[in-house]
């Protein structure tokens, strides 16, 4: 049965852990939710690193208290993290540096360049290095960038033996060509069944010119699925069992549809469920969810924008319609989406889906285990400054980047 859910946190609750503004010259380097090119809405301000292992913004769920634990500090615009199997380490995307370093968390002062990619990446903007993931025995990295001409990549590398990616093995999977420099997505996911989940937004600029999101034939606006195993000259496979397979008006590699910038996604890794965080355009943001297995649904977008037709647009015929959706109020401009929490830190969590809104910067959660709807008990109240990205390590436990070069765990006080 498909959960239903409610959320437990409101998204104008108030901590901070630093100053409450920042220099509006600046541009942030996350999907943007307005119409513009280069946002001009700032996030709350950026503070100065706590030190590694100070722990701050804590709150109470029930008894339980809860606080955010600083794991890294002094990154690079860290927009996504990947654990890799069988490893102790945290795999982050410097998005602008385009580097892959890699912190041990047993050891978190301990960093390793795994990949440095600066003369192949465009910077600025959304675009940059911007997603990353391993085969599910690590000897693989993927990876997700912009290149010189602001088209993205998705591109295989080999690891060495000393936890290193190996540049002579690049092999680049998939090259698609961007009309503009927003939308681009960049999150890449290895199922439990290997096969490899990008996420492509709409092309950018705004309310999908060339509309993309309802275009089966296109890949922009998408969740795509492939296997990445080379087939005779093909870079990659497509899986028998991808729901537009045989359609000839469709791309084959489509897994799910209508989405606007799917910028963060993640399995849920007790049931497989899928949650999307999809960024909206002027109005509203919303979250996503489809059962394990569900192939092929269509989100609604360009039609859509969360539960509301855009600019007059009618629901497609069977479009799904999201868990949540939320309007710009309160500072509130983009959606950052995360994971349901399945670690041991924090049993109160257990089952809640924990994402936040880059602009606003407060964690909330969805209870993904409530089937009567009955409404939820608690509050996070934690906030993190300029959140552009959620991580899972092998333990289940959870983390969140910060644009500010920080990584924080979420823990039980």
């Amino acid at each position: 049965m498909t959960p239903i859910v409610m959320i437990i946190a409101t998204a104008c609750s108030s901590s901070s852990s630093g100053p409450s503004s920042v220099p509006t010259t600046a541009t942030p380097s996350h999907p943007s939710a307005t119409s513009q090119l280069t946002p001009t809405t700032r996030p709350r301000g950026t503070s100065a690193a706590p030190p590694l292992g100070a722990h701050h913004t804590a709150t109470e769920i029930g008894h339980i208290r809860l606080q955010l634990s600083t794991i890294a500090s002094k990154l690079d615009s860290p927009v996504a993290a990947a654990a890799r199997p069988h490893d102790t380490r945290l795999y982050v995307a410097e998005q602008h540096r385009a580097r892959v370093v890699s912190i041990d968390l047993d050891r978190p002062t301990a960093r390793t360049i795994v990949l440095d990619l600066r003369s192949a990446v465009t910077q600025g903007n959304e675009q940059g290095l911007l997603g990353l993931a391993f085969s599910l025995d690590g000897s693989k990295l993927f990876i997700d960038f912009t290149d010189p001409k602001g088209d993205t990549r998705i591109v295989e590398y080999t690891m060495r033996p000393d936890n290193t990616a190996d540049p002579t093995t690049k092999r680049q999977l998939l090259l698609q060509r961007q009309p503009f420099p927003n939308h681009n997505g960049g999150q890449l996911v290895v199922g439990r069944d290997g096969m490899l989940y990008i996420a492509l937004g709409d092309g950018g600029f705004a309310g999908d010119p060339f509309k993309n999101g309802q275009n089966l034939g296109a890949l922009l606006g998408k969740i795509l699925r492939i296997d990445p195993r080379p087939s005779g000259t093909s870079p990659y496979r497509v899986p028998g069992d991808n729901p537009f397979l045989h359609r000839p008006d469709a791309r084959p590699e489509v897994w799910h549809w209508g989405l606007r910038n799917p910028w963060r996604f993640s399995f849920d890794r007790a049931t497989n469920d899928l949650w999307i965080g999809d960024v909206g355009q002027d109005n509203y943001e919303e979250i996503d969810h489809v059962g394990a297995g569900v192939r092929g649904e269509n989100f609604g977008w360009n039609r859509r924008e969360g539960t509301h037709g855009y600019k007059g647009g009618q629901r497609p015929a069977n479009a799904v319609e999201p868990v949540l959706d939320y309007p710009h109020d309160s500072g509130r401009c983009s959606v950052t989406g995360g994971y349901v929490y399945r670690g041991t830190r924090s049993p109160q969590l257990q089952g809640i889906y924990i994402f936040t809104d880059f602009c606003e910067g407060d964690l909330e959660g969805i209870d993904a285990t409530n089937e009567d709807a009955h409404p939820a008990n608690g509050s996070l109240h934690l906030h993190v400054d300029q959140p552009t990205s959620f991580a899972q390590d092998n333990n289940g436990e959870l983390y969140v980047l910060s644009q500010a070069g920080t990584i924080q765990r979420i823990d039980a006080g």
